[in-house]
């Protein structure tokens, strides 16, 4: 150590390392996700040559399963290069050789709590995969795939006995089609995707302000005035559901109200609380638009919409939104508000108590339950409602301990951009969670939730993915797997291989970039996105609150920021490596010598890149945040050789430096450089005694650990 005086500093840059510590020679090196329940992993491995063949025993023989094994045979070979014989495909019984032989017990139900383990055994003389339903298969021969290995030794499996099953029976990915509409390819791409996760809900938001997406034969001026024309016909629905179904997952339609209520209003003004016209909105935001919720009319409309609905939608579940009521319409309607003063509603809560059991009834004698965000649960209400939190886990440990079934989603809020290892350390019943076992099995799951604000069927996916495959691992794995440099690494590969699906997470970024810059040189727009995230939580729309062209729904979503990733991998890669010199008192020349590679790199991007900027419109804004790259860079060069040669910095040296990285956090065309904290972190270890006693040494020193951006 070189100075005594900034032992604190190393100490929490170790703390913070410690995170990013990866368990060796474990069976967790296996690039699995989710990680299996128990994995034994043995010696050798099972070659796949083109005579792989499967055979499907039991009564799990179902069409879902053979439909599966014929998806699974497609992708190995598309990923080989395997010339199967059509017979590979075709014949899928009967075989009693097979290389890889299914048995299932039954055809699983789409039901909460359905059966979705198995067991896997990779031996010499083949693969043995067991279910007690067709489900679980499913959910194993994705635990086959992604065990398979491409090398010089050519396509092999491990030898290996896993045991798997869920943690959570509830593990959803909600959509939301109204604020941008995702047309069917869209949805069916990011369910190929969740089955080979292993997630199982598809929570389909479906109407809000900004437009209603269901074709609806009662009331058809939901779909033709409030639509914009996009929106999925009837029989668009049911292929989406069959598709699912096909994969083991359950679709969850959600029709938010009684507030976020534009959509309805517009195409039936007589709902709202007070009197139109209305238009759907084109601005994103919590809107006043209520329906009425003391006029019978609202319930016999009601009641006949999710008549209709509930023939349509199989799952037992529908979602009723709920969320959001800022209950302006209703005080400013007198008759409401003297309702809510008569019957002694206290405010808005109390009166949206009463809609929900009256929505209740109407679900109830369509046969679904009614699952809602947290906003729902009033105590008296039936304890068969589901509350779906967004508000935070201790409003899920609330209505658990009172008896309610909920999920959750804060923590799984995807549309915020924040790093992987963030919803990856969110667990729905974390270890010191003080819930009895009782109130602890009423935590059903959790969903990662994908709001629209900000995302087109060409971004979607770079939100969605890869992140939510950790996501998936935190509601399936077992709440011990929690190693956070270990999960990167899985993810990594995880990520190119959910490209099979037709996912353009990773596709459309150079696309994206091409269109911006009109160039085929990328390489210095991709070492500026390797250090840049867009903004987080909801500070991207407030960013151009006041701007001349604020976000609305037809703005276009094709910046630099779109293209940004939540987790860039060089700003994090950087972030670890100081923490490690830090730790270990720059002992390491390895990580001493990729810290100055990468800040060479950083450093003399901007003259690569500057005229490339200039010369585009679209990406003219990132000039600043360039050149504030190379700037910043420069100064962790300089603080880099005095920490890692043990000179002392001179007096006065590091105030000025922590001024300007304090100013390079400044976002950018809603964009920031995701580097500071670990430059900060490297300036106040170069100043030595006069780091130790900086204030802001003291207050940053410790805000790049794993996690936490």
């Amino acid at each position: 150590m070189r100075n005594p005086m900034i032992a604190t500093l190393i100490t929490l840059a170790a703390t913070a390392a410690a995170g990013a510590a990866v368990a060796a020679s474990s069976p967790a090196t296996l690039d699995l996700m989710p990680m299996p329940r128990l994995v034994e992993l043995g010696s050798g491995d099972l070659t796949i040559t083109a005579g792989f063949t499967v055979s499907i025993d039991g009564g799990g023989a179902t069409p879902r399963l053979a439909d599966g094994v014929q998806r699974m045979l497609r992708r190995l070979s598309d990923r080989s290069g395997l010339f199967f014989p059509p017979s590979t495909f075709l014949e899928l019984t009967g075989r009693p050789a097979a290389a890889l032989t299914i048995s299932a017990g039954r055809a699983g139900a789409l039901v909460l709590g359905e059966d979705e383990s198995y067991t896997l055994r990779v031996a010499g003389d083949g693969m043995l995969l067991t279910a007690a339903t067709d489900i679980g298969a499913l959910r194993g021969l994705e635990t086959v795939l992604q065990l398979v290995t491409l090398d010089e030794r050519g396509v092999t499996v491990p030898m290996v006995r896993i045991e798997d099953a869920p943690r959570f029976p509830w593990r959803g990915l909600m959509i939301d089609a109204s604020r941008h509409f995702m047309p069917v390819e869209v949805v069916k791409r990011n369910l190929d995707a969740m089955a080979a996760v292993k997630l199982n809900v598809l929570h389909w938001h479906l109407v809000d302000d900004q437009g209603f997406r269901v074709e609806c034969l009662a009331f058809p001026r939901l779909h033709e005035a409030a639509s914009d024309g996009s929106y999925y016909t009837r029989a668009q629905i049911r292929e989406v559901q069959i598709f699912a179904a096909a994969r083991g997952i359950r679709v969850v339609p959600e029709f938010d109200l009684p507030g976020h209520a534009t959509a309805w209003a517009t195409a039936y003004p007589e709902l709202a609380s007070l009197p139109g016209p209305y238009r759907i909105e084109r601005s994103w935001g919590i809107f006043d638009p209520t329906l009425n919720p003391i006029q019978e009319e609202t319930y016999r409309f009601l009641d006949a919409f999710f008549g209709e609905m509930a023939a349509l939608f199989d799952d037992e579940f529908m979602h009723i939104g709920g969320d959001e009521n800022n209950g302006i319409q209703w005080a400013a309607n007198p008759e409401i508000a003297a309702h809510m003063a008569r019957e002694g509603y206290a405010d808005t809560l109390a009166m949206q108590r009463y809609f929900n059991e009256r929505m209740l009834e109407i679900f109830t004698r369509h046969g679904k339950r009614m699952i809602g965000w947290d906003e729902i649960f009033q105590e008296g209400l039936p304890k068969d409602i589901v509350i779906h939190s967004w508000r935070g886990r201790e409003a899920l440990a609330e209505a658990a301990s009172r008896g309610y079934a909920g999920i959750l989603s804060n923590g799984y809020y995807i549309d915020l951009m924040q790093p992987t290892d963030f919803h990856y350390l969110n667990d729905p019943l974390p270890a010191d969670s003080p819930l009895p076992e009782e109130a602890r099995r009423l935590v059903l799951g959790g969903e990662a939730t994908m709001w629209a604000e900000f995302v087109t069927p060409e971004t979607v996916d770079s939100r969605i993915w890869p992140r939510t495959a950790a996501i998936a691992e935190r509601l399936w794995s077992p709440g011990s797997v929690t190693d956070v440099a270990d999960m990167y690494r899985r993810l990594d590969r995880i990520s190119r291989l959910l490209e099979e699906h037709g996912l353009l997470h990773l596709k459309n970024r150079p696309m994206m970039l091409r269109r911006l810059c009109q160039c085929r040189d990328l390489a210095g727009l991709e070492t500026l996105l390797g250090v840049v995230e867009p903004v987080k939580v909801y500070r991207r729309n407030a960013l151009r609150k006041d701007s001349p062209h604020p976000y609305t729904q037809l703005s276009p979503l094709t910046r630099l920021v779109d293209i940004a990733g939540a987790d860039a991998a060089d700003a994090r890669a950087f972030r670890w490596t100081v923490e490690r010199m830090a730790a270990d008192g720059f002992a390491t020349p390895a990580d001493i010598d990729a810290a100055r590679q990468l800040l060479l790199r950083w450093r003399g991007n901007h003259a690569t890149v500057v005229e490339t900027l200039r010369a585009s419109p679209g990406l003219a804004e990132m000039e600043p945040l360039s050149a504030t790259l190379a700037e910043t860079a420069a100064i962790g060069l300089e603080a880099l050789e005095l920490a890692s040669s043990r000179l002392a910095a001179p007096a006065g040296w590091l105030e000025p430096r922590l001024a300007r990285l304090e100013a390079a956090r400044a976002p950018v065309g809603e964009a920031e450089l995701m580097v500071v904290d670990p430059l900060v972190l490297l300036a106040c270890l170069a100043a030595g005694p006069e780091g130790a006693a900086a204030d802001g040494c003291r207050l940053r020193a410790g805000t790049g650990a794993a996690g936490d951006h």
